[in-house]
């Protein structure tokens, strides 16, 4: 096993780590500042639903990643394409909520 397979693979999964902290963070006060929507052009439920789902899939896309990229590195096989993927997918899931969020306030 190669050191800079384990050192990308490692950064990696710590950034998608810190990338679904900073989500949740932002997710959950998005959410939480919706009082002065105004209801002809936004949607609560929709704004739930779309961080809700984002998160979700962020955080299942995040946990398969990570165990995958895991067991790769404890084989002794190449991980870090495997690292930098999730944290592509995880940052795509991300901004699809964002996307999502927008588009249900009326952004």
């Amino acid at each position: 096993m190669k050191g800079w397979d384990v050192a990308v693979s490692v950064t990696a999964l710590v950034f998608t780590v810190m990338l679904g902290g900073l989500a949740l963070l932002v997710g959950v006060f998005s959410l939480a500042f919706l009082d002065h929507c105004p209801p002809e052009t936004c949607s609560v439920d929709g704004a739930v639903t779309a961080v809700g789902v984002a998160l979700g899939a962020a955080g299942l896309v995040g946990v398969v990643g990570v165990v995958t990229t895991l067991v790769r590195l404890a084989r002794r096989r190449t991980a870090w394409p495997f690292a930098i993927g999730t944290l592509v997918m995880c940052m795509l899931t991300c901004m699809a909520g964002v996307v999502g969020y927008a588009a249900a306030v009326g952004a």
